[in-house]
C-alpha cells in the first residue's frame, strides 16, 4: 500500500496500551500446566515485544512510544528464579520433539526451531532478566509501565469491603516499586472495571490515571465533550482514557479482524494434542496438552483441523506488513475527520491483552513492528498515557460511569450462574481478614500468620478463575485454585484465633509454595 497522506502536521495521537498478565500459579514440579503458561508466553510474546521495542528505538526513538502494564502477579514470576533455571530444559524439550518429525514436517516447522533459538539466546544474552530489559525502556521514556491489583482481582465485586480493594492496589504498588524500583502513577484496572467512587481509593494510594472502556468515558456525568478521544479527569483527580472501539476490533477480533486470514498461523493445531501420551511421558510430561508447537495456517475457519495447510512464514509476514498498513490507514482516516470537526488533536486509545501479540495470534510482534515504523508515514503520532498527561492538558471534570470491558460493557462476564459462587465466598473471607487486621497483633508469629493469610486472600480474589469458569476451559482448575487459597486463609486465621492448632509444617509449605508480595503490608486492611 501507498496509503501516507499529503504533507500536513500530525492528524492526531495513537496510544497502544498492552495488558501483560499471569495469575501466579506455582507448583514445585517441572513440566506443569502453568509453568506452560508461563513459559509459552516469554517465548512467543514478551521476548518479541522486547526486541520489537529495542530495535524501534534504535532506528526511531521518538516515535517508539507504548503504554504497558506489568501485572505484580507476572513480575513475581520473571523474577523467580527457580522457574529461570527451568526455562531452558523447557524449550530443550521442544526442539527433541521437533528434531523427531518426519522430513515433510521438520521443513514445515523451521521457523519454529529458528524462533526457539533466537529468543532463547536473546534469553541468554540477558541472563534470563526481561524484568531489567522493561526497566531499560521505561527509563528512556519508550515504554510507561503501568501497574494493575495485585492478583487482577475484579474489583466492583470486592467493592462490600473497600478495605479489600485498597490492599490489592496498595500490595500492587509496593510490589511494583520493589521489582521496578519506580513508584507507579497509573494503573490497568482489571478487565478496566471500573465501580463509583473507586478513584478516591485510586487518589489516596498515589495513583494518577487508569484506562477505562470506551462505556466509562462515554456515560460519564456530565458527558464528556470529545468522547473518548481525550482524557478526562475525575472530581477526585484521577485521569481516565477510555478505549476507542475502532481502534481495537480490527485487531482483537479472530472473527472479523485481521488475527483470522487464512496465511496467519492455526493457535489450536498443536503437536501436542497428536503425541501419544507415552511420548509425552518420556519427557516428563504428564499430560496431554499442547507444547506451543504449531506449524500449520489457518487455511480456511471452516475446514477441520486434520487438514489444513502447513505454515509459510514469509506470506504470513508480508500479510501482517499489510495488515499494519491498512490499520495505520483506517486510524489516519478516522483521525482527520476528527480533527477536521474539532479545535483540539484527538487521541486515540487502543488497549489490548499483551499475550494477542505473538502467544494468540503469532504474527503480532511483526504488526507492532510495523506500526512502530510506518505511523509517521499517515501522520500519526505515537504516544503513551504519561507522555500525554505530562503535557498538561486541560482535562474535562467528570465522573465515570461504572463499567468494564466485557461486552456490552457490563460487569456479567464476572458475575453470572457459573462464577457467582464465588462472591459470596471471598467477600466473607475479605470481612474476616479485615477484622483481623484491624486488631492489635504485635507478636512476631501472629504477624506472619496474617501476612500469608493476606497472600491467600489475594491469590483466591484473582478475576482469572471466574474468566475461566464463565469460559468453560480448565474449569477444574480455577475451581481448584480458589478452593486451595480459601482452604488455605481459613486454617491460618484459626491458627491465629486458636495458638494450639499451629501447624507449623502447613505454614512453611504454603510459604514457599505461595512465595509472593514479600513486602506485604497487613496495614492495608485495616479499617
Amino acid at each position: 500500500m501507498n496509503g501516507s497522506y499529503p504533507n500536513k502536521s500530525n492528524l492526531g495521537k495513537l496510544a497502544i496500551v498492552l495488558h501483560a498478565h499471569l495469575p501466579y500459579v506455582r507448583k514445585n514440579e517441572k513440566n506443569s500446566l502453568e509453568e506452560d503458561w508461563l513459559f509459552q508466553a516469554i517465548l512467543e510474546c514478551y521476548i518479541p515485544l522486547l526486541q520489537v521495542i529495542e530495535s524501534s528505538q534504535k532506528e526511531n526513538p521518538l516515535n517508539t512510544k507504548l503504554t504497558i502494564s506489568l501485572s505484580p502477579t507476572l513480575l513475581s514470576l520473571l523474577q523467580n528464579e527457580q522457574l529461570k533455571e527451568t526455562f531452558p530444559s523447557w524449550i530443550e524439550t521442544r526442539k527433541y520433539f521437533l528434531n523427531d518429525l518426519s522430513q515433510e514436517e521438520k521443513v514445515a516447522s523451521e521457523f519454529l526451531m529458528k524462533n526457539l533459538n533466537d529468543k532463547y539466546l536473546y534469553w541468554q544474552k540477558h541472563n534470563g532478566n526481561l524484568i531489567d530489559r522493561f526497566k531499560v525502556l521505561n527509563q528512556s521514556g519508550n515504554l510507561d509501565i503501568l501497574t494493575c491489583a495485585a492478583t487482577h482481582g475484579y474489583l466492583p465485586i470486592l467493592r462490600e469491603n473497600p478495605e479489600t480493594v485498597r490492599g490489592q492496589i496498595k500490595t500492587a504498588i509496593v510490589s511494583h516499586k520493589e521489582i521496578l524500583g519506580i513508584n507507579p502513577l497509573g494503573i490497568w484496572l482489571p478487565e478496566c472495571a471500573y465501580y463509583e467512587k473507586l478513584d478516591q481509593i485510586l487518589i489516596d494510594s498515589g495513583i494518577r490515571y487508569a484506562v477505562l472502556d470506551g462505556h466509562g468515558i462515554l456515560n460519564a456525568s456530565p458527558r464528556p465533550r470529545y468522547g473518548v478521544y481525550a482524557p478526562i479527569c475525575s472530581k477526585n483527580g484521577v485521569a481516565f482514557f477510555g478505549r476507542d472501539s475502532e481502534s481495537t476490533l480490527p485487531v482483537w477480533s479472530a472473527k472479523d479482524g485481521f488475527p483470522g486470514d487464512q496465511v496467519y498461523r492455526e493457535f489450536h493445531k498443536d503437536l501436542g494434542w497428536e503425541l501419544p501420551p507415552s511420548r509425552l511421558k518420556e519427557k516428563g510430561i504428564p499430560s496431554v496438552r499442547p507444547l506451543g508447537l504449531k506449524y500449520y495456517k489457518i487455511t480456511d475457519e471452516k475446514i477441520p483441523l486434520g487438514k489444513k495447510d502447513f505454515y509459510i512464514e514469509n506470506e504470513a509476514r508480508i500479510k501482517a506488513e499489510e495488515h499494519a498498513d491498512i490499520y495505520l490507514l483506517s486510524r489516519s482516516k478516522q483521525l482527520e475527520k476528527l480533527s477536521v470537526s474539532s479545535s483540539f488533536e484527538p487521541l486515540l486509545i487502543a488497549p489490548f491483552d499483551a499475550e494477542l501479540f505473538g502467544h494468540w495470534w503469532y504474527e503480532g510482534p511483526i504488526f507492532i513492528e510495523n506500526i512502530l515504523k510506518k505511523s509517521t508515514k499517515y501522520n500519526i503520532r505515537l504516544t503513551n498515557l504519561k507522555e500525554v498527561l505530562m503535557g498538561k492538558p486541560k482535562l474535562q471534570i467528570c465522573d465515570p460511569s461504572p463499567s468494564s470491558w466485557g461486552q456490552g460493557g457490563y460487569h456479567n462476564y464476572w458475575l453470572n450462574d457459573k462464577n457467582s459462587w464465588i462472591v459470596p465466598e471471598i467477600t466473607k473471607a475479605g470481612s474476616m481478614f479485615v477484622e483481623c487486621s484491624s486488631k492489635s497483633f504485635n507478636d512476631e508469629f501472629s504477624i506472619r500468620v496474617l501476612k500469608q493469610a493476606a497472600r491467600e486472600l489475594l491469590l483466591s480474589q484473582s478475576s482469572d478463575w471466574s474468566f475461566i469458569l464463565r469460559a468453560g476451559t480448565t474449569t477444574e482448575l480455577a475451581k481448584e485454585r480458589i478452593d486451595r487459597h480459601l482452604f488455605r486463609f481459613w486454617k491460618l486465621i484459626e491458627m491465629l484465633k486458636n495458638i494450639s492448632k499451629t501447624d507449623l509444617n502447613f505454614l512453611e509449605i504454603i510459604e514457599e509454595e505461595d512465595k509472593v508480595f514479600p513486602e506485604i503490608n497487613i496495614l492495608d486492611w485495616q479499617k
